[in-house]
């Protein structure tokens, strides 16, 4: 990374002057507690905050406390967090909310290094806690640091190596200002989110740091950030059964480890196992539409079907579930999201009221 620390102490000033002017008002930032701030961070995490703000409110009332956090039932948990997806971070934080009770004596740590030990918590999330909650001087570059920052000093550097991460976390650490660092790093992540955008066009007509901005004097902003490409991902062809008996929908639990573990699901199959691999005594069976699902490395590939049974009896570790149940108590991963409605007008509605 070229030499950058005089470029970057120049737009400190700048930067907290915009964001105090054009940040969001978000429920973490008004409220820095180190619970509040931790746990909004860790749903960021590959999610938009739009989508963050319902599940956040909902989750502090269940849990308002890293006591409450640990001592919470995985079911719960994982309900909580249903729609938010990557559940290894609901159960991440519940390891790092009982690391807190064992060894900190619920006391939640302030320092960065102490924060790194937390169980999900990398050198990012670490970062905004200790900077945000606690006032430490320490960097959080997420990949909205790291576009505004390569942007503006021009650097063509791969943003996927770890070396450009440490090197782009080493000149910040330069010059974040030790009044306020918490502010400073979420001027970055705002300033990435609302103008120095990932994909279209960034509005370099409403940047406080267009002067200083290497990439926008070059007219080079469509280039940088340079991420190296992603493998393809892996297909999966998959047929998801939606298995009813009365006012009931058939659902069974996910192995604990692996892909979505321990979260519920309407029984699938690969497609190329060529049909049902279960004894069932249907009675009705027809096509219930199509869906995809991206993961990070498997694409899923759905044909939905209908069966109709004529008496209950399931596979071992199956359950009926109905409408109520499916609301409240058994949490279904998004992937199944194209065949929600279906089911819902299908519970609702009784016995073989669902219209296709």
């Amino acid at each position: 990374m070229p030499e950058t620390t005089t470029q970057l102490h120049s737009i400190v000033f700048p930067l907290l002057s915009w964001y105090r002017e054009n940040r969001r008002v978000l429920p973490w930032r008004e409220e820095p507690q180190p619970y509040r701030v931790w746990v909004s961070e860790i749903m960021l995490q590959q999610t938009r905050v739009a989508a963050v703000l319902d599940y956040f409110a909902r989750f502090m009332d269940a849990l308002p406390t890293v006591e409450a956090l640990a001592q919470a039932q995985e079911g719960q948990l994982l309900k909580l967090w249903q729609g938010l997806g990557y559940y290894n971070r609901a159960r991440n934080l519940q390891k790092a909310a009982r690391q807190i009770m064992e060894q900190w004596n619920g006391v939640f740590p302030s320092r960065y290094e102490d924060l790194l030990t937390l169980a999900g918590v990398g050198e990012y999330t670490a970062g905004a806690i200790a900077s945000i909650a606690f006032g430490e001087a320490v960097p959080a570059v997420d990949g909205n640091v790291l576009r505004v920052i390569t942007r503006l000093t021009g650097d063509e550097s791969d943003i996927s190596r770890p070396e450009t991460k440490a090197a782009v976390a080493n000149a910040l650490r330069e010059v974040i200002p030790l009044d306020f660092p918490g502010q400073f790093n979420q001027a970055l992540m705002e300033l990435g989110a609302l103008v120095c955008l990932p994909n279209g066009v960034p509005q370099c007509e409403k940047c406080p740091l267009a002067q200083q901005c290497e990439a926008c004097r070059q007219g080079s902003t469509d280039r940088i950030p340079v991420k190296a490409a992603k493998k393809a991902r892996r297909v999966e062809r998959r047929v998801v059964c939606l298995i009813f008996h009365g006012n009931k929908v058939a659902l069974r639990q996910r192995p604990a480890k692996g892909l979505l573990a321990s979260l519920w699901e309407y029984p699938n199959y690969r497609k190329e196992e060529g049909g049902l691999p279960w004894t069932l005594q249907v009675g009705e069976m027809c096509p219930a539409g199509t869906g995809k699902h991206i993961f990070t490395h498997i694409e899923w590939h759905m044909e939905g079907i209908r069966l109709e049974l004529t008496a209950e009896d399931l596979p071992k570790g199956w359950v009926w579930a109905d409408a109520e149940e499916l609301r409240g108590r058994y949490a279904l991963p998004n992937a199944f999201a194209p065949f929600r409605a279906q089911v819902e007008r299908r519970l609702e509605g009784g016995y073989g009221q669902l219209s296709l």
